[in-house]
């Protein structure tokens, strides 16, 4: 079996130990790294964890689990791959962060990798994503610890939330059938809706605004039966960079449920006054945004209750 081995890096001015927590914590990839759409701690012990990632490679949606093991004191982190997805029969590597000086390092990424049957194709697959994701992931990572505060304005978060007289199971399937949004849902013009894989799902729609104008967001979505859907927007509207979320459905003690709908946004700040005019300031984009998408959440979760109340 051919075993290929690949590395790369990129240079950081943050301090190495800043880098390191910020690869570490990895609730926070879908945040930091384009390729990531979400990842789950299945397991933690110590220094060692088992997790669960949900990623594109060359474009397409991927899912694998990996151990990774982590060492604060030498700023290294292992992993192995202990499922992994077609073509690739094995994947691992370390991230090694080196100081530089006490407010830069030097961030590696090794990769070792062999494909199924050894086929050359599959090699020359595995060898193209390593190398795409790694220069999205690094170059991510570099612009997110060097931008920490400086963007701090421009990323925010918020929740909303319904009550609902029904049972979390009924709503959840009202927000997992995205393919039937047009039918039950008005501010949903289309939908263009596929499962490549159970729970991975491709979600592309034209969402109708307060104005009659349309725009068209495209999402990977990762859903856990019957309690979680967790998104990310790979086609986002001209007033963000990045947009993350998840839906939640759980069952309340006095038999009621509670849906609801999370968003973390990171404002695209060139574009404000092209949007909203000259003068329009970051916190205008952000009243603008969160209007919108709490417009829409509130929507969807308003019919939700619906749903779930008339299957009582």
């Amino acid at each position: 079996m051919t075993l290929r081995e690949v590395e790369h890096t990129v240079d950081v001015d943050a301090p190495a130990t800043a880098v390191y927590r910020l690869i570490a914590e990895v609730e926070n990839w879908p945040r930091i790294f384009p390729p990531t759409l979400y990842v789950d701690q299945v397991e933690q012990d110590g220094g060692t964890e088992r997790i669960r990632i949900w990623a594109t490679a060359n474009g397409e949606p991927k899912n694998w689990t990996s151990r990774r093991t982590l060492d604060a004191a030498t700023l290294t982190i292992t992993f192995r791959q202990e499922v992994s997805a077609p073509p690739v029969a094995a994947m691992g590597g370390t991230w090694i962060i080196e100081p530089l000086t006490d407010t830069a390092c030097r961030v590696r990424l090794l990769h070792d990798y062999r494909a199924i049957d050894d086929d050359p194709e599959h090699l020359a697959w595995i060898e193209k994503a390593v190398d795409g994701n790694s220069r999205a992931e690094l170059a991510a990572l570099k612009s997110n610890v060097e931008l920490a505060h400086a963007a701090e304005d421009v990323t925010f978060s918020f929740e909303d939330s319904v009550t609902i007289a029904g049972s979390a199971k009924d709503a959840y399937d009202f927000v997992n059938e995205a393919g039937l949004w047009p039918e039950r849902l008005p501010h949903v013009a289309t939908v263009r809706f596929e499962e490549p894989a159970p729970g991975l799902q491709v979600l592309e729609m034209d969402t109708r605004a307060k104005d009659g104008s349309t725009h068209t967001t495209k999402s990977y979505r990762v859903a856990f039966p019957h309690h979680r859907i967790a998104y990310k927007q790979i086609t986002l509207p001209a007033l963000m960079t990045l947009h993350t979320g998840y839906w939640t459905f759980t069952e309340d003690a006095d038999g009621t449920s509670t849906a609801s709908s999370q968003h973390t946004v990171v404002l695209n700040t060139a574009n404000i006054a092209r949007i909203l005019g000259e003068d329009a300031t970051v916190a205008d984009a952000r009243e603008y945004v969160h209007g919108a998408l709490s417009t829409n959440s509130r929507a969807t979760l308003g019919h939700a209750k619906d749903h779930a109340e008339n299957r009582r």
